[in-house]
């Protein structure tokens, strides 16, 4: 079954076409990822395919099956400010999810019984039980917890969470999926990896994740130059068939310039031409002109500057120990960097990999321990928050105001210009604000902002969202030839793979682990691990089981009052652990007086006890149920 087809559709802003005629094609079970270039259009085409911006050209058509659904996810959502995140989930038509939504509120707010038995008799009438833990899979799977919090006091990073949530459980038939990946960590990706590889999904999406690309799509669609080319094949197939595109046309074009000489030197010999055949072979003088004259753009960005020289005492963390209330952050971690280190650090949103960033820097301090830098130590932080800059300043003024003239690594020099250029933004568009740039276009420029102040330690915290895979590519070769030290925190496991020869394995409760390998061979060792200790455990069951049916004979059963003092504990515990999140998060904003580190701390405490007082009870009523 046909789901979209697009013919002839173009679509240009003022004087730039970012594609022209364009035809798709996409099936039932079809698994499409779109790549291009930072800037070329990307996103818009998702729009005119979702329909939120209309298509243009004469001839143009764009036919989506009208008894299809579609589910779009925006590179950055918007929601109503003053809505809960409740409200957001479950905003739908569906029966089944109002069923739901109903029988959570009740969960949520136990004070009226008669509410919780009409959610109970609806959720039994319409068979929702199956339907509910699935969606609070997709919700725990995502970190989605306070169902309470509104969406003003949500970050960028949970907006998008919560986006992808929502999508995932009004179930459409056909994903649209702008960049899925970003501000998911590793084990949500590999989950989210493994739910979009079910046959029954049709999907369209930009990603920049290749390892993602590899495992879940079987179509690349490459926007190149206003032209849209469809590949069949996962992602190591695309490039070995691009790379033979790239040869076809680069000896079609030769070709066309060796006729248009020969037709050239016909024209200018003849008289003026009257015959139906002569005028027929000047009209078509002008299509071989045209195939001759075609710019075969293979621009990359270059990445050359030149690093500071090292020393050889460099950054070395004595015993340091950092937490926010009971929430360790790192206890007793030492460690001595040496030169040309490349460190990857792994580790589930939230549990302080910013923070250890921070203190490595010297913008956060220790509760105890000590960090020594280097005298010759230059650092080049690349924050995940990204560029903060005025958004009417000109691309140009942004570099100039940092330098005039950039040194390069064989001792020459660049105009601010001429490294813009380097950095694939030409000369008009260095005249554009930074208001007008794209999402990658903003991190590009971010990323040229850190790299020319000459740093010999960097650390990238996030670096690859938004990021073309052109560019990836390019940044990979430049860090693997760096001469200095480099950090990086990314959910990019192509990227990590490439680059890192250990990580720093956050793994709770202040625990960092050293891993010799990259991200790869830690998910394999840590899979044996658990393997092993699934094994143990099956040994054990069979004694425990004993145990557990002798126990059973004098167990106590729960009453009706019981079970609804169960269910009500588990979402309190589930609403003090949301706040106790919340009260982490706000730890990491570096702008925080001391008057509010004391009341959150405070907080945080009282958070706690009533943590370990319901837990107890929970306890309790477990044994019995």
């Amino acid at each position: 079954m046909n789901y979209l087809t697009l013919e002839n559709v173009t679509k240009s802003y003022g004087d730039k076409i970012l594609f022209e005629k364009a035809n798709l094609h996409i099936n039932k079970g079809d698994k499409l990822a779109l790549v291009a270039k930072n800037g070329t259009g990307k996103t818009t085409l998702l729009r005119v395919i979702a329909g939120e911006e209309a298509g243009e050209g004469e001839t143009h058509r764009i036919f989506i099956h009208r008894d299809i659904r579609i589910g779009y996810l925006r590179q950055e959502p918007e929601f109503p400010e003053d809505w809960t995140v409740m409200e957001t989930v479950f905003e739908s038509d569906n029966p089944l999810i109002q069923a739901i939504r109903q029988y959570e509120e009740a969960l949520l707010y136990p004070e009226s019984e008669g509410d919780m038995q009409k959610a109970l008799m609806r959720m039994e009438d319409l068979k929702a039980w199956d339907f509910e833990a699935r969606i609070k899979e997709i919700l725990f799977k995502l970190n989605i917890t306070e169902l309470d919090k509104t969406i003003g006091t949500l970050s960028g990073g949970q907006r998008k969470r919560l986006a992808l949530a929502k999508l995932l459980i009004d179930e459409p038939e056909f994903l649209i999926l702008d960049e899925p990946t970003n501000h998911l960590d590793l084990d949500m990706i590999e989950w989210l990896e493994d739910y979009l590889q079910r046959p029954n999904l049709t999907l369209f999406m930009v990603t920049h994740d290749r390892y993602f690309l590899e495992r879940v799509c079987g179509i690349i669609v490459e926007l190149d130059r206003g032209m849209l080319y469809k590949y069949s094949g996962n992602y190591s197939e695309f490039l070995e068939k691009k790379a033979t595109r790239h040869e076809n046309e680069t000896i079609e074009t030769e070709k066309a310039r060796k006729l248009m000489r020969k037709e050239l030197e016909w024209i200018n010999r003849m008289p003026k031409a009257r015959g139906t055949k002569a005028k027929a072979r000047v009209d078509a003088f002008e299509d071989i002109k045209k195939k001759a004259s075609r710019k075969v753009d293979r621009q990359e960005i270059q990445i050359d500057i030149k690093g500071a020289r090292l020393g050889s005492k460099i950054v070395e963390l004595n015993y340091i120990s950092k937490q926010f209330g009971d929430f360790p952050i790192v206890r007793d971690f030492h460690y001595k960097f040496k030169k040309n280190e490349r460190v990857g650090i792994v580790g589930k949103n939230g549990v302080g990999k910013t923070t250890f960033l921070r203190m490595l820097t010297k913008e956060t301090r220790p509760d105890s321990g000590t960090v020594v830098v280097g005298g010759t130590v230059q650092f080049g932080y690349y924050t995940q928050d990204g560029i903060q800059l005025k958004r009417d300043q000109r691309i140009i003024d942004v570099i100039t105001d940092i330098a005039e003239y950039i040194p390069l690594a064989k001792g020459q020099k660049l105009t601010a210009s001429q490294l813009l250029e380097r950095f694939l933004f030409s000369k008009p568009q260095q005249q554009v604000y930074v208001s007008q740039l794209s999402g990658g276009e903003r991190r590009r420029l971010f990323l040229l902002t850190v790299l020319m102040q000459n740093p010999n330690f960097l650390i990238l915290d996030e670096p690859t969202n938004d990021l073309d895979i052109i560019t990836l590519n390019v940044l990979e070769e430049f860090l693997l030839d760096f001469p200095g030290c480099v950090i990086i925190v990314s959910h990019d496991r192509f990227f990590m793979d490439k680059l890192v020869d250990h990580l720093f394995v956050f793994e709770g409760n202040g625990v960092i682990r050293d891993f010799n390998g990259n991200y790869t061979q830690y998910r394999e060792t840590k899979k044996q691990e658990q393997r092993e200790e699934r094994q143990q455990q099956e040994r054990q069951e069979p004694r425990e089981k004993k145990t557990r049916e002798r126990a059973d004979k004098d167990k106590p059963r729960m009453s009706y009052l019981e079970r609804k003092e169960f269910n009500r504990l588990e979402k309190e515990i589930e609403k003090l652990e949301g706040r106790k999140a919340e009260i982490m998060g706000q730890f990491n904003d570096a702008s925080l007086s001391g008057e509010q580190i004391e009341a959150l701390s405070i907080e945080l405490g009282e958070v706690n006890n009533a943590i370990d007082e319901k837990e107890m009870r929970w306890l309790e009523l477990s044994e019995m149920a």
